[in-house]
């Protein structure tokens, strides 16, 4: 025996007529894209009873969330409900699986858009789709909407799923595209929103990055793990590494590997206009595996070698 615990692999959804099928819900009207409207009217099914794998986009409104999710350590404060997204290969989880029941019930008052990504292949949307980040967000990083944009967003979905309950046509395609890439910009509008209301919630940001890189070279961890990446300053700040990125950007118009870049450049000057160690030594204290990635990038920002920098400055 290994002693290692077996883990139950997740459920694996591969259709959107497989979800409605499982969930006890009628049939899709489309096979590659659906709408179900708890707001507007009660939806009875059954809730996946644990971690599942979505094979097709996911848009989903929840009412009522304001105070109920965390962006880091700090709770939201609208309280018109908010909007999640995720990305085919995501795995989702029930908040809480010992209380699913398998057997029908209301399922609590939602909008779930469903697009299975073979419905956007030939439009352009299916590239772009990709450009929308916050689809790798995490659920804590849900849009939380005005009283405003929650009507507008309402008005988009309710559109979209008249859209669906009408007789399709061959322009049916073409408009319900078109109402998504709507919804999308809108998501991407109100994240903005979202961001710049929140700057003084956040202002404390950069100083936290600051220290945390210092710590992070301060304890040599620079020597053992190398440089410091995204990913580890978005764990480190509860999170994900998309929405620490594009909340960067608004900030300080930088996303976080521009500013761990900046962070290197401005520890390499120092350290080579108030020390002797050598170019090498100082890549490696800064955690490059080798020194010309440390010149290569050193040149590429300030537009002088490490040594030619040396020279000037002492």
């Amino acid at each position: 025996m290994s002693g290692k615990k077996s883990q139950t692999p997740p459920l694996r959804y591969n259709s959107i007529s497989e979800v409605f099928k499982n969930a006890g819900f009628p049939p899709p009207q489309h096979p590659l894209i659906a709408l179900l409207n708890g707001v507007d009217k009660p939806v009875k099914g059954i809730p996946p009873p644990k971690a599942h794998v979505l094979n097709y986009y996911k848009i989903s409104f929840r009412p009522d969330t304001g105070g109920m999710l965390k962006y880091g350590q700090t709770k939201f404060d609208f309280k018109e409900g908010g909007l999640f997204f995720a990305a085919p290969q995501q795995v989702l989880s029930p908040a809480n699986p010992t209380d699913i029941q398998l057997e029908k019930k209301v399922i609590s008052p939602q909008v779930i858009l469903l697009i299975d990504p073979a419905f956007l292949i030939n439009y352009p949307l299916a590239a772009k789709i990709r450009q929308y980040h916050f689809f790798s967000y995490d659920t804590n990083e849900a849009l939380h909407l005005s009283a405003k944009e929650k009507d507008m967003i309402l008005t988009l979905f309710r559109s979209i799923e008249d859209e669906l309950e009408s007789r399709i046509d061959e322009m049916s395609h073409d408009v319900i595209i078109a109402q998504i890439e709507l919804l999308l910009n809108y998501a991407q509008r109100f994240y903005k929103r979202h961001f710049l209301t929140r700057k003084p919630i956040h202002h404390s940001l950069t100083e936290k990055i600051d220290l945390l890189l210092e710590e992070y070279f301060h304890q040599q961890k620079a020597l053992d793990n190398g440089v410091p990446t995204v990913h580890y300053l978005a764990e480190k700040l509860n999170m994900s590494a998309g929405y620490l990125s594009d909340l960067l950007r608004t900030l300080v118009g930088q996303n976080t590997q521009q500013v761990l870049h900046q962070k290197l450049i401005d520890m390499g000057k120092l350290k080579l206009s108030t020390t002797n160690l050598s170019i090498s030594e100082i890549s490696y204290e800064l955690g490059f595996e080798h020194p010309q990635s440390f010149s290569r990038l050193f040149k590429t920002k300030t537009k002088m070698s490490p040594q030619e920098f040396r020279s000037k400055n002492n």
